[in-house]
């Protein structure tokens, strides 16, 4: 009974926007140096917990339906091929409330999710869930049919369409707006609609001028249908400039403590596989745009095809992993406490730092 109320509680006020989950632009580190990075890391770490192979495991995956699962595509691809060397059963939903009860009762072992999120699920579990790499960094930016904003000074004035009330996308933007003398509701004013789609119908409703603020791939989809939208401030760029001692994460791996002490080599097997995976991804844009199709990640190759490049695809564990999720967790626990779960997360949700 008990903890049938906290899920409930915590669902409502921490789940992060699935659409928010995936791409944004370029971070504060390259993706392919992080990548290789991560892979040198991932591979130590296997040597010394085991000289060969681990023994073939079951993964049972979730993640979102949208950008946070293309950098796992090429080894979902292998999987379904028969030829990865574990057992990943990978399963997407369409939004992060439908991942986290199936994580705390144990139905699930790896998970791909917001990383607030990742916060609140480790103190409301007393520390069952770890975060063991980032996926993604940045996502959002701030799109305009029109010309005159080129700073964020110059959204003083102005209506913004969002996605995102009371998630990621509303903290980001307070933020960013703060740190620049902005107000929300004196200097600013934000409206926030369900879905993207809706922040498309918004811009059009409004014409020339009008303002909205979207993850990718959907500034993609968006500037497909109307070549009149153009990304006047990339989010990432504009937060790090305001904390530059901090990273705008989006998306992270978590796994259950449990899970992964009882299978230590082969989860970092799986680490090493999913590194891979994200430098497929990274390298080969136009492959992996077919297998994001495919998987109905994206209706259409070409959107992807597109979006990748703009897309903060990355994969960084270990200390980095820790300062980056740390620093940015910081920034949105001081903004809203609830939004991390309440409290910081101490050292031990950090796996492998």
């Amino acid at each position: 009974m008990r903890m049938k109320k906290w899920i409930s509680a915590f669902l409502a006020a921490a789940m992060s926007l699935s659409l928010l989950a995936g791409c944004g632009a370029s971070g504060a580190s390259s993706s392919s140096d992080a990548v290789a990075s991560a892979s040198q890391s991932v591979s130590a770490s296997s040597e010394a917990s085991s000289t060969a192979s681990a023994e073939r495991t079951t993964f049972r995956i979730a993640s979102l339906k949208g950008p946070t699962t293309m950098g796992l595509v090429e080894l979902m691809d292998s999987a379904d091929k028969g030829e990865a060397r574990h057992d990943y059963q990978v399963t997407m939903y369409g939004t992060a409330d439908e991942i986290a009860p199936q994580l705390i009762k144990g139905d699930i072992d790896v998970a791909l999710v917001p990383c607030n999120l990742a916060s609140v699920l480790y103190n409301k579990t007393e520390g069952a869930v770890q975060v063991a790499a980032i996926n993604t960094l940045g996502v959002l930016y701030v799109v305009t049919n029109g010309d005159g904003i080129s700073s964020v000074a110059d959204l003083k004035g102005k209506t913004i369409y969002s996605t995102g009330k009371g998630t990621t996308p509303e903290y980001v933007l307070n933020y960013v707006l703060s740190q620049n003398g902005l107000t929300v509701g004196t200097d600013v004013t934000v409206e926030y609609l369900s879905e993207a789609t809706e922040v498309a119908a918004a811009m059009e409703s409004a014409g020339e001028g009008a303002v909205a603020m979207l993850p990718q791939p959907y500034v993609t989809t968006l500037q497909m249908q109307n070549e009149n939208v153009k990304v006047a401030l990339d989010m990432t760029e504009e937060w790090n400039k305001v904390s530059p001692d901090s990273a705008l994460v989006t998306g992270v791996a978590v796994v259950r403590k449990e899970f992964a002490e009882a299978n230590p080599a082969a989860f970092e097997e799986f680490l090493e596989d999913y590194a891979s995976s994200v430098d497929f991804v990274n390298s080969n844009v136009e492959a992996a745009a077919e297998l994001v199709a495919g998987y109905e990640i994206v209706p259409k190759a070409p959107v992807a095809q597109k979006a990748l490049p703009e897309c903060n695809i990355t994969f960084i564990t270990g200390s980095e992993m820790k300062e980056k999720v740390s620093g940015y967790l910081q920034v949105l626990y001081d903004q809203a406490p609830d939004s991390v779960g309440g409290t910081m997360p101490d050292d031990a949700f950090y796996y492998g730092a």
